[in-house]
C-alpha cells in the first residue's frame, strides 16, 4: 500500500512537471491586429509593385483625432510604424523613390494629410520619428468615405504598374498614386 502511494505520487509529480516544462504561453489576439495590403492584390502573383504591413486600430466610439491627432506625426496604424516595401523603383505621389522598405508615417489634417516615407526601420509608434530620415513627403487630399470604416484600412487599386494606395478610417479616405 505504501509503495502504491509513493508510485502514484511520483506519477502525479512527473505529470505536473512535464506539463509545466512543455506548456507554451501563447498570447491572445492583438487589439489592433497586423495586416498587409499589396498591389497587385492577388497574393498568388509574386511580382508585386508594393506591399504595406501595418496594424489596424479600431475607433470603438472614439474620433480619429483622438488616435491620430491633426498636425502631429502618426505611425499610420497601431503598434509599430507601418512598413511599405517597393519591389522596384517607383514614383510615389509624384516623387521618385528607390526600391526598398521604408516606414510609413502620416500627418493628418482637415483637407489634406502629409504622407511620409522614412528610412527608419523597426520603429515603435512615431515617438522616435526624425524628419532628417525622410525619403519623401507627399500631400494627399482628404475625401469622404461612402461608408464609415471602424478599422483603419489600407488597400490598393489600379492596372499594370499604375496603382493608387488608399488609406481609410472613419469617414476619411486619402489616396496616393504609385507608379512603377
Amino acid at each position: 500500500m505504501k509503495r502504491s502511494i509513493i508510485v502514484l505520487m511520483m506519477f502525479v509529480v512527473a505529470v505536473v512537471f512535464t506539463n509545466e516544462a512543455t506548456a507554451q504561453n501563447f498570447s491572445g489576439l492583438d487589439k489592433s491586429p497586423m495586416d498587409a495590403s499589396a498591389f497587385p492584390s492577388n497574393w498568388r502573383v509574386s511580382d508585386k509593385l508594393v506591399k504595406v504591413v501595418y496594424s489596424r486600430p479600431q475607433l470603438k466610439g472614439r474620433k480619429i483625432e483622438q488616435l491620430a491627432p491633426k498636425g502631429k506625426v502618426w505611425r499610420t496604424g497601431a503598434n509599430e510604424a507601418a512598413e511599405i516595401t517597393f519591389y522596384k523603383d517607383v514614383t510615389f505621389g509624384g516623387k521618385n523613390v528607390k526600391a526598398g522598405t521604408y516606414s510609413l508615417f502620416t500627418i493628418p489634417g482637415d483637407d489634406t494629410w502629409t504622407v511620409i516615407l522614412s528610412n527608419a526601420k523597426n520603429v515603435w509608434g512615431s515617438y522616435f520619428y526624425k524628419e532628417k530620415e525622410d525619403v519623401a513627403r507627399v500631400v494627399a487630399k482628404v475625401t469622404k468615405a461612402k461608408k464609415t470604416l471602424e478599422d483603419f484600412s489600407i488597400t490598393f487599386d489600379g492596372e499594370d504598374e499604375n496603382a493608387t494606395m488608399y488609406l481609410g478610417w472613419g469617414d476619411v479616405v486619402i489616396s496616393v498614386p504609385v507608379k512603377g
